[in-house]
């Protein structure tokens, strides 16, 4: 069944039109602007029209630190707004998608990683999230039914031909095309332009949004030009003034590079066996120098690297990363992740203003 709130938010352009401003002619119209730097190829017509895209660029939604008010900006300044909510209990998940449709009218998208069972995606749905997206697996049919059922879209990380062509089977009305360059936890085992042009072969008409390493607007351009209908950017969109991150985490990103980064196991406390691009800090180093051990040999476990506000302790090599909320003497031996793209961020800008800022900078490339 149709959820009837959500209707605002997604169908034919013209419908779309009624309630943020881009009516089926103005949506034409966009296009063409863009049309005049790029010639837009029928996929990405088909992402601009349905979600009434400005601009072609997905802000990622990197855990936790992937705040309303985050999702809010984004997809304010005309770009596709995300948070994660797998982590979440179906009333907090509830609340936050709430809190976004209440704030705007323009569509945004939850994730769900798979690796971990779904329990609020209900409560996401019964409260209006107007597209689902998940990663690290794929959705069975009666996930798929319950997104279709709402009335929601449905995008699918993949990171591979055929990852690409399970997604198009279960009707992925987009694809996340994944590289190892990604921060945070890493689906791939292939760099992005290895593995983009095999999923793009796939996907045909379904637009694919390019995600790993992406840090400017000259990133940007790149996938663009390689065929992506659109971009996906996590570690630029956590130094923003809306994420959820600790400052300092913020502002240890101002100084890095993608040599500071490496794709590793380390911090595995919650999610075992999971591979995710980090940067090096000490807790990885330490780990590195005693040659990698396995849990229950490595070099200060059991340390209290930060403490939540309701007293709750994060451990050394535990997944989580510094929230804004955690105190402690040692939050930069948190999990800090950043992909290879961080040697673009030099800056923490409002969201809304990023966007802007990228899709010039994007233009300005060719």
């Amino acid at each position: 069944m149709d959820h009837p709130s959500r209707r605002r938010f997604l169908g034919s352009a013209a419908g779309l039109g009624l309630t943020t401003g881009f009516t089926e002619t103005s949506a034409g119209q966009n296009s063409q602007t863009e049309g005049e730097k790029f010639e837009l190829s029928a996929a990405t017509q088909r992402l601009l029209s349905q979600f009434a895209l400005t601009y072609r660029i997905f802000q990622a939604a990197t855990g936790s630190t992937s705040s309303p008010d985050l999702a809010i900006a984004v997809s304010s300044a005309g770009a596709m707004g995300g948070m994660a909510l797998w982590m979440f209990s179906p009333d907090e998940a509830s609340a936050r998608v709430t809190k976004v449709r209440s704030a705007i009218s323009k569509p945004f998208y939850v994730n769900y990683v798979l690796a971990n069972e779904p329990r609020s995606l209900p409560a996401a749905l019964e409260a209006g999230a107007p597209i689902v997206q998940f990663s690290w697996g794929m959705p069975d049919r009666a996930l798929v039914a319950a997104v279709r059922q709402a009335g929601a879209k449905m995008g699918i990380q993949v990171s591979s031909a055929e990852s690409a062509r399970a997604a198009l089977d279960l009707g992925a009305d987009y694809l996340v095309c994944q590289g190892t360059e990604a921060g945070g936890h890493v689906q791939a085992n292939s760099r992005l332009h290895e593995t983009l042009p095999k999923v793009l072969d796939q996907a045909k008409l379904t637009p694919v949004i390019a995600a790993g390493g992406i840090g400017n607007g000259a990133d940007i351009r790149r996938m663009l030009s390689a065929g992506a209908s659109g971009a996906l950017l996590g570690t630029r969109f956590v130094a923003t003034r809306e994420n959820s991150a600790h400052q300092a985490y913020k502002n240890a990103l101002l100084y890095a590079d993608k040599g500071d980064t490496v794709l590793t196991v380390c911090f595995e406390g919650g999610w075992p066996n999971a591979t995710h691009r980090v940067m090096r800090n000490g807790t990885f180093v330490r780990w590195d120098a005693a040659g990698c051990p396995p849990v229950g040999k490595r070099p200060g476990e059991g340390d209290v690297v930060a403490t939540r506000p309701d007293g709750s302790t994060i451990l050394r090599y535990a997944v989580s990363s510094p929230l804004a909320s955690f105190t402690g003497n040692q939050l930069l031996d948190c999990a800090l992740y950043a992909g290879e793209g961080v040697g673009a961020v030099r800056d923490i800008p409002a969201a809304g203003d990023l966007v802007v800022r990228l899709w010039k900078e994007c233009v300005a490339a060719g």
